[in-house]
């Protein structure tokens, strides 16, 4: 789907109310036994954390305005930490924007983590060209992770 109904642009600090909401609200329903509420704390600080440490942070607004999503990726590593986008915004297009512009900040690669119990980020991530390169643990929850990577 193309990435025209939507605005990326550089996260502003206005940004991080609606990106902890919508980060929580897509959390809840995709992993609804996980209070992802009581983690919004930690998705404050972890965001300042990798913004401080080169990660840029880029939002996905709606052409009527609302933050339909937002990607977290640093050009050095190509490391995806975050892409979240808001139920509402479920297939339409968001998660594909978010995804273009993280392999043009990161041309060279875009790595990250998913969950191997969310089979429709899995199948989100292979549709967009990533590949599974292993295996592993997520240290917070201790549910198991697949390693997937895009590269051109």
């Amino acid at each position: 789907m193309p990435a025209a109904p939507y605005i990326i642009t550089p996260a502003l600090p206005a940004h991080r109310p609606a990106m902890a909401a919508l980060w929580v609200a897509s959390w809840v329903k995709t992993l609804p036994e996980i209070d992802f509420e009581a983690r919004r704390p930690w998705l404050e600080q972890h965001l300042d954390q990798l913004s401080a440490g080169g990660a840029l942070i880029c939002v996905a607004l709606a052409k009527d305005g609302p933050l339909a999503g937002f990607v977290v990726i640093h050009p050095g590593t190509g490391y995806l930490d975050q892409l979240a986008v808001a139920p509402a915004f479920w297939g339409q297009g968001a998660a594909e924007a978010l995804m273009d512009e993280a392999r043009r900040l990161s041309p060279t690669l875009v790595a990250l983590d998913v969950n191997q119990d969310n089979p429709r980020a899995v199948r989100f991530y292979e549709k967009m060209g990533l590949v599974i390169v292993s295996e592993g643990e997520n240290p917070m929850s201790g549910r198991r992770t697949f390693r997937m990577e895009w590269r051109p």
